[in-house]
């Protein structure tokens, strides 16, 4: 009975050191296999970190691109503020040249006629100026009041026009492109006081 213990653990042995040969065997390959894995990880991140560091260069480009756009964007509206009326002002200016010239002509004649005629023409003149860019002005004698287009200075009592009526403008009101930029001061007429 001993010897077949004996045997019995001598064989149980050889199985154990079988297996760990195997075992043995098999570990070269796994830990091949691990290195393998971490070596593909390793290009995997650093593949990821090129990919990375790529956005973050476009994202500074973009960011260093949208500053000079603004930038640039802040130079033109200053230089429209500050330039945006030049075509109406060289349009003026002739304008400026005749009434010059009339007040000049005005000095050297006692016609007065002549100088009224002449300022007539440069107011006219100025009126068409105006008119091109979108000047026009706010219609007020005969019509009825409107708050959002006259200024009452004072009432006047009158019978012959109905309560409420503008019937003297003091100062012409304009619109720009259809907006108020000057009310017309009036005088409205009010119903006469009954005694």
């Amino acid at each position: 009975m001993e010897e077949q213990k004996h045997h019995e653990i001598e064989i149980e042995e050889k199985e154990n050191d079988e297996v760990l040969l195997e075992e043995h065997k098999e570990e070269p390959k796994k830990r091949k296999k691990k290195d393998e894995i971490i070596e593909e990880l390793q290009k995997t991140l650093e593949e990821k970190e090129n990919t990375l560091k790529t956005f973050q260069n476009k994202l500074l480009y973009l960011q260093a691109d949208f500053e000079n756009f603004k930038k640039q964007k802040n130079k033109e509206k200053q230089e429209l503020l500050m330039f945006g009326n030049e075509v109406l002002i060289k349009e003026l200016l002739p304008v400026l040249d005749n009434l010059e010239r009339a007040l000049e002509h005005a000095s050297t004649t006692e016609n007065a006629t002549s100088i009224v005629e002449g300022v007539k023409i440069i107011h006219a003149e100025f009126l068409k100026v105006l008119e091109k860019y979108g000047v026009t002005r706010a219609e007020a004698i005969g019509k009825k009041f409107d708050p959002t287009l006259h200024e009452a200075v004072f009432q006047e009592a009158r019978d012959d026009v109905e309560p409420g009526t503008v019937v003297s403008e003091l100062q012409k009101g304009y619109l720009l492109n259809g907006r108020l930029i000057r009310p017309s001061r009036v005088i409205v007429s009010k119903a006469p006081d009954v005694q």
